[in-house]
């Protein structure tokens, strides 16, 4: 898999955590612990595409 394919599959994963945290979100019975392992997730995956796309760079 190649660095750009690979980034794409973390974004992917990105915009389907949101659309499940948005899910929950609208929910009125939302956990909180739930939400936030959501959050940790979507960040850790952030993190993850922006040192791949500074890997590109150099």
């Amino acid at each position: 898999m190649t660095i750009q394919a690979h980034i794409a599959s973390l974004e992917k994963k990105h915009g389907d955590l949101e659309e499940e945290l948005q899910a929950i979100l609208s929910s009125p019975s939302s956990d909180d612990r739930e939400i936030a392992d959501l959050k940790r997730r979507k960040l850790r995956l952030k993190d993850q595409m922006q040192r791949l796309k500074e890997t590109t760079r150099h």
